[in-house]
C-alpha cells in the first residue's frame, strides 16, 4: 500500500506500478521499458489475472528437441530453458536411440491422492473409520457432484502418528483416490476434499484441518526404457565408464542429486513449455528417489546381452493437457499443439523420454570428454550476448572465448572493446 495515498499496489495500472517501482528501486528508463515490452506477448490483463501485482513477464528461451521416436511415433518436443546445451544434447541422444527403435514408455491412469486430515479428539481410529466407511456411498456422491469428469475411485483411511515432537498424537488421514483423466487435477481434487471434509465433520463430529491433494503422485507413475548401441557411443569402454558413473549416482547421495538434476533439466524444460506445474513434478520426483529410505538415482542403467547400454526410468508424473495454464497461456497451448499429444498419459511418456535422453547425454559427456567442453562452447554464446555482441558478432566473440579457454564476461567485454576500436580482434 502507498502510505501517502492509501492506494493498494494491486489496484494500480501497469504504468503506475512501474513508476512506483522506478522510484523505489532507482531503475533506469530502459529497465522500465523492458518490463513494459515483456508484457506485450501475453497482454497485461492476462498476466495480471495469472499472478498478483504483475509488472512483467520473465522471458525464457524456447526451442524444439528433434529426433524423438517414442512408442513408434515421431515427436517435436518444445523445451523452455535458459541452460545451454540441454536441447542439443537431448536431440543428439534421441537420434542415437532412434537406431534401436527409440523410446518405449507407458503411463498409469491419472490417479491423484487427496488428503483430509481428521483430528480424533479422543475418539478411536477404529470408530472414526467405521463411521466414515459407513457413509462411503454418500461421500462418493458428494465428490461426484463437484465434477462432470473426474471421479473418486476409492476412499482409504489410515492413522498417522505425529513425529514433530509437538505432542499432536494420532491423526486420521482420509485419502480420496481420484481419476482426473486428462487434467493434472489439483483444483478438482482440492474442491472434492473440501466438500468431503465438511461431510466427514458432520458424520464423525471430529475436526478436519487440511483438505488438499498430495503432489506425491505414486498412483500415477510413468515408465520408460531405451537402448543405446555401444558402437554409436564409443564402444565397450564408454559403456563401462557410463555404468561406473551410474553406480556412483545409485550409491552416493552427493552424486545422486546432480544425476537427478540432469534428468529434471529435460523434464522441467518440457513442463515449463507446456504450462505444467514443474515444482510439483520436481517434489514428487525427489520424494520417489528417496522412497527406500535413502536418496538414489531415479534412472537405472545396465548392459544387455549384446553389450549395448540400456536405460530405464520410473517416476511419478502428474501432468495435464486440459485446464490450468494451458487455457490462458498461448505459448503453453501452442506447445501442446506442436507435441500433438492426445492424453495426459501420452504427455507423461514424452516427459519421461526426454528425461531419460537428457540423463544419457549428461552421462555420455561425463564419461568421455567431460561436461564442460560442450557446455562451455554453448555457454560462450550467452556470455558474448551479455557483453553486448549481436548478430554475427556473437559467433566471433564466442569462438575467441572458447579458443582461449577463458569463457567469462570480463574477457568478452575486452574483446568487444577491441572490435569497437579496430573493427577486428587481434589474437
Amino acid at each position: 500500500m502507498d502510505v501517502a495515498t492509501g492506494i493498494k499496489f494491486r489496484e494500480l495500472s501497469l504504468t503506475d506500478r512501474l513508476d512506483l517501482i522506478k522510484k523505489k528501486a532507482s531503475l533506469e528508463d530502459k529497465d522500465i521499458q523492458f518490463l513494459k515490452d515483456s508484457v506485450s506477448s501475453l497482454g497485461f490483463d492476462n498476466v495480471n489475472r495469472m499472478i498478483e501485482n504483475a509488472i512483467g513477464v520473465f522471458p525464457v528461451p524456447m526451442g524444439v528437441a528433434t529426433n524423438f521416436l517414442i512408442n513408434d511415433k515421431d515427436y517435436l518436443i518444445p523445451m523452455a530453458i535458459e541452460e545451454p546445451s540441454v536441447i542439443a544434447a537431448t536431440s543428439k541422444a534421441a537420434k542415437i536411440a532412434k537406431l534401436t527403435g527409440g523410446f518405449h514408455a507407458e503411463a498409469d491412469d491419472s490417479l491423484m491422492i487427496g488428503q483430509i486430515q481428521v483430528i480424533p479428539d479422543g475418539k478411536s481410529h477404529e470408530s472414526i473409520s467405521r463411521e466414515i466407511l459407513g457413509k462411503k456411498d454418500e461421500l462418493y456422491r458428494i465428490a461426484a457432484s463437484k465434477s462432470r469428469t473426474s471421479k473418486v475411485e476409492q476412499i482409504e483411511i489410515r492413522a498417522v502418528q505425529d513425529e514433530s515432537q509437538l505432542g499432536m498424537g494420532i491423526m486420521i488421514i482420509v485419502e480420496l483416490i481420484v481419476n482426473t483423466h486428462d487434467a493434472m487435477g489439483a483444483n478438482i481434487v482440492n474442491t472434492m476434499c473440501e466438500a468431503v471434509g465438511r461431510a466427514i465433520e458432520s458424520i464423525t463430529g471430529s475436526r478436519t484441518i487440511l483438505k488438499i491433494l498430495s503432489n506425491y503422485s505414486v498412483r500415477r507413475l510413468v515408465r520408460c526404457r531405451v537402448t543405446f548401441p555401444k558402437n554409436q557411443i564409443g564402444g565397450d569402454i564408454t559403456v563401462e565408464r557410463i555404468l561406473y558413473a551410474y553406480s556412483l549416482a545409485y550409491s552416493d547421495v552427493y552424486r545422486a542429486v546432480t544425476h537427478n538434476k540432469g534428468i529434471m533439466n529435460g523434464i522441467d524444460a518440457v513442463a515449463l513449455a507446456t504450462g505444467q506445474d514443474f515444482r510439483a513434478i520436481e517434489a514428487a520426483a525427489h520424494a520417489y528417489a528417496s522412497r527406500g529410505g535413502r536418496y538414489k538415482s531415479l534412472s537405472k542403467w545396465r548392459r544387455d546381452e549384446n553389450g549395448d547400454l540400456v536405460g530405464e526410468l520410473e517416476m511419478p508424473m502428474a501432468v495435464g493437457i486440459v485446464g490450468g495454464v494451458t487455457k490462458v497461456h498461448q505459448m503453453a497451448a501452442t506447445s501442446l499443439k506442436i507435441l500433438k499429444v492426445n492424453s495426459s498419459q501420452e504427455l507423461a511418456i514424452v516427459f519421461a523420454s526426454v528425461g531419460l535422453a537428457q540423463n544419457f547425454a549428461a552421462l555420455l559427456a561425463l564419461a568421455s570428454e567431460g561436461i564442460q567442453k560442450g557446455h562451455m562452447k554453448l555457454h560462450s554464446r550467452n556470455i558474448a550476448f551479455m557483453a553486448g555482441a549481436r548478430g554475427n558478432m556473437i559467433d566471433v566473440i564466442s569462438e575467441h572465448l572458447v579458443k582461449e579457454g577463458n569463457v567469462n564476461l570480463s574477457r568478452a567485454k575486452e574483446l568487444m572493446a577491441k572490435f569497437s576500436q579496430n573493427g577486428q580482434i587481434n589474437d
